[in-house]
């Protein structure tokens, strides 16, 4: 039993001799497809990790090679070929192709050289230093302060040496500031180098893009480019409605608000590759630097320039938990002065001039911060700062999704103006009516004397309007539109002012001081 056991355990020596034969075979065939089959995998994976790791820089180095490409052709044909004037040319043209070229390669020279080894040294070895030691110089902002008022009132007994009506709206700027004041419940927080500070801003950007002529030229490119660009929506909605409803009757809420769908869908683009968010991002940074603004209400004031009130809130969505009462009503207040990019495009369909609409854009934000400031100052310690503070990202799964979801969402935008602006009209209708039989019972029967809204609020605002700088023989006009945007909506006196004949000044502060959300409807 034992023997047979361990026969069965140690192999025979036929056995043996059989493996061993096998071992010394081996078999090269297998052995040669196996390697190859490796080393063609290994191929792949290295190529497929050099595609991970390089596919966007390919990407970006083959668009930037086709940009360089049709730039060079452009160059030969225009400057070789037909000899393009760049001054005849700069908003329309090769000069144009110029501008744009040049701001690609700042873009792509920020991203790759300048932001992560330029700029960090010059901050750290020129501006903080230089900075630092404006700062530490003693009585520096109180001679800044008196150089550049005492400039400004020179400029302005030069300026207005032919009309001095010019200098009822600096009166008018000191009477707003006073309200401001005596409403102010914390008047010793005020911070007065921001008040002081945002005026000086205000009157740089008004300098520059009104009475500086390339500046002036700028914004009117830039008025006529997005007056073009908004032309589109409505290719679109003949495409939709018919050209009858477009381009023969011109109905509103078919043509005019047709260009919210369209720039709800831009910018939802914008939003998605992240441009959006780092235009608010440096804005906020150069509002919290030149102002003492806080972190939130530097991002939020720079967001409302061309986002409504809801958009530029949500940038800041994490952080409203955590925002002392001054903030909130700070953004309250920057959402109420400004209006958002959609809406904007709304008015211009109205005949709005897009360039002053633009600059009232740029103009209001900083204006809204620093009265803001001034109502209702900080008297807590903020916690969110400019360092920890990030602007959220979007949760698109593409871009097509967020440019539809752009679209989409105005469609609610278009149904609340439509239903606002046929209950807010028909209730004036209704106001107007009762108000002029009420006034024929008592002799006013003529329709230059009726009794209506429009006559009733015209009064009301006049001396608003005057303190605006509006001659007095219009300021009822003008008076008139804001009290309708006031009480209803800025839609209804867009729409009133579309009948008016208002030229120069007259048309250019009513487009300031109507457009804003500080409505009445906005507010219920």
């Amino acid at each position: 039993m034992d023997i047979e056991k361990i026969g069965k355990i140690h192999p025979t020596t036929e056995e043996l001799t059989e493996c061993s034969s096998v071992k010394s075979t081996p078999n090269y065939n297998s052995i040669n497809t196996q390697s190859t089959l490796e080393l063609v995998e290994s191929d792949e994976k290295k190529q497929r990790s050099f595609c991970d790791r390089n596919g966007s820089l390919l990407i970006k180095v083959l668009v930037l090679t086709i940009l360089i490409g049709y730039f060079l052709w452009a160059t030969y044909y225009q400057v070789f070929l037909l000899e393009t004037s760049l001054n005849a040319s700069l908003c329309t043209g090769y000069g144009f192709l110029i501008i744009l070229y040049c701001l690609i390669i700042y873009g792509i020279s920020y991203n790759y050289l300048l932001k992560p080894r330029v700029l960090p040294k010059v901050d750290k070895h020129l501006w903080k230093p230089l900075v630092d030691s404006i700062r530490e110089t003693k009585h520096s902002a109180l001679i800044f302060y008196i150089v550049f008022y005492s400039g400004l009132a020179i400029f302005l007994i030069i300026d207005t040496a032919n009309d001095r009506h010019r200098l009822i709206s600096l009166s008018g700027i000191m009477t707003f500031m006073l309200f401001g004041f005596i409403m102010s419940p914390f008047k010793s927080q005020i911070k007065w180098k921001t008040i002081l500070n945002g005026m000086v801003l205000q009157f740089i950007l008004a300098l520059v893009i009104i009475r500086w002529p390339p500046g002036e030229e700028i914004f009117n490119c830039i008025g006529n480019k997005v007056t073009t660009f908004l032309g589109y929506s409505v290719e679109g909605a003949a495409f939709v409605y018919g050209d009858f409803l477009i381009y023969q009757q011109g109905v509103f809420a078919f043509k005019s608000l047709c260009t919210i769908y369209f720039i709800g869908f831009c910018i939802n683009i914008l939003y998605y590759y992240g441009i959006m968010q780092k235009f608010v991002s440096v804005m906020g940074r150069f509002y919290n630097f030149w102002l003492g603004t806080s972190a939130c209400e530097s991002v939020n004031s720079a967001a409302n320039i061309f986002l409504g009130m809801t958009e530029a809130s949500l940038l800041l969505k994490p952080f409203l938990p955590y925002l002392t009462e001054s903030e909130l009503h700070n953004i309250m207040t920057c959402g109420f002065a400004t209006t958002s990019g959609t809406v904007l495009a709304a008015y211009i369909s109205f005949g709005a001039n897009a360039s002053t609409l633009i600059t009232a854009s740029v103009m209001s934000a900083p204006s809204a911060l620093i009265f803001s400031k001034l109502m209702y100052p900080e008297t807590e310690e903020p916690e969110i700062t400019i360092d920890n503070v990030n602007i959220t990202t979007t949760s698109f799964s593409s871009v097509l999704d967020a440019a539809c979801t752009g679209a989409s969402d105005a469609v609610k935008m278009v149904l609340n103006i439509i239903a606002g602006v046929i209950a807010c009209l028909s209730f004036i209708y209704f106001l107007n009516g009762c108000l002029t039989w009420f006034g024929t019972l008592v002799g006013f029967t003529t329709p230059e004397n009726s009794w209506t809204v429009n006559f009733f609020v015209g009064k009301l605002f006049t001396p608003i309007a005057f303190l605006m700088g509006v001659p007095w023989q219009d300021c009822g006009k003008v008076a008139e539109l804001i009290g309708i945007k006031t009480m209803v909506n800025e839609f209804a006196a867009f729409e009133r002012m579309s009948t008016m004949v208002l030229l120069n000044i007259k048309g250019f502060l009513s487009l300031y001081a109507l457009h804003c959300y500080a409505t009445a409807d906005t507010k219920l």
